[in-house]
């Protein structure tokens, strides 16, 4: 028994947090739908697999058929909060324990347990009432102030990056304590926000909720999406802000006097400050915001490029490279008689700086390198690429694409003099990117479109440009996806980058674990650092029947080329399949995957 002290009257009592917490919940169960959402707070909901022991707990019975299903939450379950001594009441079961691709919590079989999904929230409320999910829920008046720091349990569906290594016992839960440090900061928009402690530390399953797209069932499967190279999902929190931008802000921006051009300015401008400070940029004015990482590279190399790179100059690029991170300097080079070099990298996929040392020289004009490869999901050292550019007196430009979604970017830190990312691939709209650039920079260069916007004053004899940001974003710009883009960094704010970055990391090192000693699998991209890419190719297959298997069951990945032609040829290849990972991916799906390509093997052997 867990208890408490009350204080009453003078005197202390002791109570049973176990019972406090079953009240709670059959008192707020027994509430109408209406006076829930009013009081900021959601129906229990169970999330224990059916037919589990847990699915209809002591005191607390399962969810009435035809009850409407909450937004953002699992079609057919019933979420009741689990108990403070839930750890130690399935202590007795370990010889029952269910594979978790029966209990749905993410980890792997050796850590696995019959705990429902969902824990207590002990930061704020009353133990055992959930909390609402997603965007647009009022705080509720018992709500606290977030602690800086609390403990995951094994439950919450993150592998252990020592469980991956060393076994445990059959049925053992690990009672090693694991936390992380939480960032959060106050939002005082009117706007509808995800709640700044809507989950606890590295909850996969509440976070899996906040994603209404994964509800999506595809050939009579729930989709497994691990295409997150491509494009992420966007959470409700995103789907919400852009809804209510267009419900209640729509407008143009800057210079006209009423309400809503007021309101769409300052959301507009307020998301330029949000990727600011993710960016830990200096200065709100350097951040342009463009349709995508595309759009950007090629505004460098046309305006900054045509500007700068001459006839004999070089430019250099890395063999990891986008296409979009090469033809504009194909382009550029073309026209002006440059020349384009490359950095070779081993066999690993990880570049050769050395061979990069030899490159640089006096006609070195600019280095252009990913920071993290689409298509191998190598982490590229950009910090020493970028010194050693500037130490030639090269600027250097660093693409973020791939990045931004799995570790804390610092444009300071790193130095680069542009960097530039896609709000598509950090769970924002599509159509909406940024290109930082340092001051200095983009004072020298020239606008590369014309129009409204970015002019200050124009005759038929010459026209007068705005400072930056204005004179790189002529036209009417895409304010609702570039406030939704906001919208998309706070929610990744509200979690932690750090922790975000390390679930998926374990993640990745798991699914490695499975998939590497499959017969006939080849990893494509085996540096020691890389992000959540799993580039592979199975004997006896195309890349295009391999997808079209796990199509088949719900299970999207991308195959082909991925835009990234010259690293696949250097690694032998024409296209590969590519699981890309994110942070609302499980262990469980990995499995799904895994048994995929194990049943593609094994009719290979078969056959052969």
């Amino acid at each position: 028994m867990t208890s408490g002290l009350l204080p009453s009257s003078g005197a202390q009592a002791p109570i049973d947090i176990d019972a406090l917490a079953r009240m709670a919940s059959a008192l707020f169960s027994a509430l109408p739908g209406e006076q829930l959402r009013t009081a900021g707070v959601q129906a229990p909901i169970n999330m224990a697999p059916a037919g589990s022991p847990l699915a209809s707990p002591s005191g607390l019975g399962p969810s009435v058929p035809g009850t409407p299903i909450p937004q953002g939450q699992v079609p057919g379950t019933n979420l009741i909060p689990a108990s403070p001594t839930a750890h130690a009441s399935l202590a007795h079961r370990a010889p029952a324990l269910l594979p978790h691709a029966t209990a749905g919590n993410g980890l792997p079989d050796k850590l696995v347990s019959e705990l429902p999904a969902y824990e207590p929230r002990f930061g704020s409320g009353v133990l055992g009432v959930p909390e609402a999910v997603g965007a647009g829920a009022p705080l509720p008046a018992t709500a606290g102030t977030p602690s800086p720091f609390y403990f995951v349990s094994n439950s919450f569906g993150h592998p252990s990056a020592g469980a991956l290594s060393v076994e445990a016992p059959a049925g053992v839960i690990s009672s090693e304590p694991k936390f992380y440090f939480v960032d959060s900061a106050p939002h005082a928009s009117s706007a509808p926000l995800a709640r700044s402690d809507a989950h606890p530390p590295f909850d996969v399953n509440a976070i899996r909720r906040d994603f209404p797209i994964l509800q999506e069932r595809v050939n009579g499967r729930q989709i497994v999406w691990f295409d997150n190279a491509a494009t992420t999902q966007k959470p409700q929190a995103v789907i919400d802000r852009l809804s209510y931008f267009y419900a209640h802000e729509n407008s143009n921006i800057h210079r006209a006097a009423h309400e809503l051009a007021a309101r769409a300015t300052d959301a507009y401008e307020g998301a330029r400050e949000k990727v600011r400070a993710f960016l830990h940029a200096p200065d709100v004015n350097e951040v342009i915001f463009v349709r995508g990482t595309t759009e950007a590279i090629n505004l460098v190399a046309k305006s900054w490029g045509g500007q700068h790179v001459g006839e004999g100059d070089e430019i250099i690029v890395s063999h990891l490279e986008h296409h979009a991170n090469i033809v504009p300097w194909q382009q550029l080079a073309a026209a002006k008689g440059a020349k384009l070099r490359v950095i070779p990298v081993d066999d690993s996929g990880q570049v050769l700086l050395d061979e990069y040392a030899k490159l640089l020289n006096d006609r070195t004009k600019i280095v252009a390198v990913t920071q993290v490869s689409n298509a191998l999901g190598t982490v590229v050292p950009v910090k020493t690429i970028v010194e050693m550019a500037h130490r030639a007196g090269a600027v250097a430009l660093v693409d973020g694409a791939q990045s931004v979604s799995h570790m804390r970017v610092d444009v300071q830190d790193i130095g680069a003099d542009f960097f530039v990312f896609s709000g598509h691939k950090l769970f924002g709209p599509t159509g909406i990117g940024v290109l930082w650039g340092k001051r200095e920079r983009l004072e020298d260069m020239p606008p590369w479109q014309g129009g409204g916007n970015m002019i200050a004053d124009v005759t038929f004899e010459k026209t007068v440009y705005q400072p930056i940001p204005n004179k790189f974003e002529a036209g009417t710009g895409n304010i609702a996806d570039a406030v939704g883009l906001g919208a998309a960094i706070d929610y990744i704010n509200r979690i932690g980058i750090e922790n975000i970055g390390r679930y998926e990391h374990d993640l990745l090192a798991y699914a490695t674990h499975q998939l590497k000693p499959i017969p006939g699998v080849r990893l494509v991209g085996t540096a020691a650092d890389k992000a959540s890419v799993l580039s592979f190719v199975l004997d006896g297959y195309s890349t295009e029947e391999v997808g079209k298997a796990l199509n088949e069951e719900g299970i999207a990945v991308r195959t082909g080329h991925h835009c990234a032609q010259p690293i696949l040829r250097r690694m032998g290849l024409e296209a590969t399949v590519r699981p890309s990972l994110a942070f609302y991916n499980t262990c469980e799906e990995v499995d799904r995957l895994i048994a995929v390509v194990q049943r593609l093997a094994l009719a290979r052997q078969r056959r052969s």
